[in-house]
């Protein structure tokens, strides 16, 4: 079973991932977030639902 063999596709995953991670990785890191995240804060307190069967 050709499936079975490793020795292409391990390779090839390697370089895949090594590529990623040391080219690709470090220039999308470097953009800049457009939206900063902020701390939402609730302005007030949602009321419990009243279920009619209760």
């Amino acid at each position: 079973m050709p499936q079975l063999n490793p020795n292409p596709w391990f390779t090839i995953m390697l370089l895949t991932w090594f590529s990623f991670s040391f080219l690709m990785q470090p220039k999308l890191l470097s953009f800049i977030q457009t939206n900063t995240p902020s701390n939402k804060t609730l302005a007030t307190k949602p009321a419990p639902w009243t279920w009619p069967w209760t």
